[in-house]
């Protein structure tokens, strides 16, 4: 189901109560989430030499999410991911992302993004825009999220989940390294595809 929205056309036309049920489910999803790094991942994939894929994730971070279950673009997200957790299964490879030539981790051990803005697409399609931070620099980022449900595991917690994805540019942010390939090309494509799988637990209600 749509998380924010639910057109009338969506809603049974069977029995009164129908459209008020689905309005309480949804209320009953607003709230403050804390996102879940146990069950959440934060991937990335970049061609390499010209004729393959790269693919490594952020294994250490931290994040909230903001829900308004009536109004969408009150919603909002903030992720801190630590450089140092950076992951592509080759340790001098790793190594390297953390170096001068790219990150420089040890000066900016951070990347950041912060919402601006949250609207909804169609469907369980969403958008939300903010400001993705990298080393010293700030640009723009829209990522296209796709809301999987919500449910209340077995510990009692209440989640929701999301998959995301966005292209970005790594030279926007400063990250311009690279080698040129003997049959041309480079060896590090500017491309880059961003990948998030969210499960996020709901907050407990803060007291009067």
């Amino acid at each position: 189901m749509a998380l924010f929205n639910r057109k009338s056309a969506d809603v049974p036309a069977a029995g009164s109560a129908a459209p008020a049920a689905l309005d309480a489910a949804l209320a009953a999803l607003t709230g403050d989430y804390t996102i879940d790094p146990a069950h959440s991942s934060l991937g990335f994939t970049v061609r390499h030499a010209m004729v393959t894929n790269v693919r490594g994730v952020f294994g250490d971070f931290e994040g909230t999410l903001s829900l308004d279950g009536s109004d969408v673009s009150r919603s909002g997200a903030s992720l801190d991911v630590r450089i140092a957790g950076i992951d592509t299964g080759i340790a001098d490879r790793d190594g390297h992302l953390r170096s001068g030539d790219f990150f420089d981790a040890e000066k900016f051990p951070l990347m950041t993004f912060r919402s601006t803005a949250a609207e909804h697409m169609d469907g369980d399609t969403y958008r939300i825009t903010g400001n993705l931070t990298i080393k010293d620099v700030t640009r723009p980022l829209s990522i296209d999220l796709e809301f999987n449900g919500s449910a209340t595991d077995v510990y009692g917690n209440e989640r929701v989940g999301f998959e995301g994805r966005a292209d970005i540019l790594r030279s926007d942010w400063g990250l311009t390294w690279n080698a040129a390939l003997e049959t041309g090309g480079v060896m590090v494509s500017d491309k880059v595809k961003l990948s998030f799988d969210i499960s996020a637990i709901k907050s407990a209600p803060q007291a009067a």
